[in-house]
């Protein structure tokens, strides 16, 4: 049995999935019935199929909203963890968990700052310790806290292989002044992978992560990778996004071979206060045997990245859900999210 650690992937068999939820004190507080509707979607999917672990500063307030929406089986699903939150963000605030064969994990801690100091976040960087220190999370603990990485800032393939962004890693407040090549050979050593694959084009107009992956490009079985393309010429992304597919049609997988690559449609533009919205179908949650997919009210396009999660993810069950209010905060549903593997909950 290996005693290699190794970033497994997403769809390696999870022990829970965490949502951390939205308050009165967050920027949802405008619109919190519609946020919590969204939020029961998710917890309803989740907790059909797994363990969902919440984490919420108003834990009664939660269980009571959750109970009355939720089956019996569902809520014995669930766990709930009571401490302060700044805001929703699981995916970036999350613990980063390694595994080996042996069933072993190393939860990696690092420094989450607001997406380099746009919003306070010392209230969410400190969930990781709190959860650890109650006992929920299983595994040794990493502290990488002098380190900024955020969970939608990579992907892994789970051979080896990770994937980012350079418009997000070098942008400015996360790990200056470190370097490009420091930057990769740090990644390597603390997610113990082979290679860091890094992409230079694509980004959504309206994105306050400055270029997430979990936006544009996401890795699935069998050496695929599903993209989100743009192939209207008179959109503002259409140069950086066909640059972007250039680039994936160059990669090679660890054995020299090309990867598959499944195109998403771009959502039609959304606005909010004359601000386009970040929205995306790249933004999907991967659970044990299902996937959650954002959708947008868009009947053309919601069916065709439907069609594509299908190809991408055969024999699993896709979930469709609207993100049209999560997407006002300029994040989707995966940025909600942050799945831990099977032995960690």
């Amino acid at each position: 049995m290996s005693q290699k650690f190794t970033l497994p992937p997403e769809w390696a068999e999870q022990s829970a999935i965490q949502l951390t939820w939205p308050h009165k004190g967050t920027d949802w507080a405008e619109y919190l019935d519609d946020i919590n509707a969204t939020y029961i979607e998710m917890a309803k999917a989740i907790s059909s199929r797994q363990k969902l672990l919440v984490v919420t500063p108003y834990k009664q307030a939660v269980e009571n909203l959750l109970q009355n929406c939720l089956d019996e089986r569902q809520m014995n699903n669930i766990i709930l963890h009571e401490c302060p939150t700044n805001d929703t963000w699981a995916r970036d605030h999350g613990f980063i968990t390694l595994t080996n064969n042996n069933g072993e994990a190393r939860l990696l801690d690092f420094r989450f700052n607001g997406w380099g100091d746009k919003f306070e976040a010392e209230l969410d960087n400190g969930i990781n310790r709190s959860l650890y220190n109650s006992g929920i999370c299983k595994g040794d603990y990493i502290d990488h806290n002098s380190f900024v990485l955020e969970g939608g800032s990579i992907e892994s393939d789970g051979k080896g292989t990770v994937f980012t962004t350079s418009c997000c890693l070098m942008a400015p407040h996360r790990n200056q002044p470190l370097s490009r090549e420091e930057i990769n050979s740090r990644l390597i050593t603390m997610l113990h992978a082979e290679r860091v694959l890094w992409i230079d084009h694509g980004s959504l107009e309206g994105d306050d992560t400055d270029g997430h992956i979990d936006t544009l490009v996401r890795t699935a079985p069998n050496d695929t990778l599903v993209y989100v393309g743009c192939d209207d010429s008179a959109d503002n992304h259409y140069e950086s996004f066909k640059a972007m597919e250039k680039q994936l049609e160059s990669f090679r997988t660890l054995d020299g071979r090309p990867y598959r690559l499944l195109k998403l449609p771009m959502p039609q533009a959304m606005y909010e206060d004359g601000e386009r919205l970040p929205a995306t179908y790249a933004n999907f949650i991967i659970l044990n045997g299902a996937v959650i997919l954002p959708v947008y009210n868009q009947p053309e396009n919601d069916s065709k990245a439907e069609e594509i999660m299908r190809e991408a993810f055969p024999g699993y069950d896709i979930i469709c859900i609207d993100s049209s209010t999560v997407v006002r905060q300029h994040g989707s549903l995966h940025c909600c999210t942050m799945q831990y593997p099977k032995g960690v909950i």
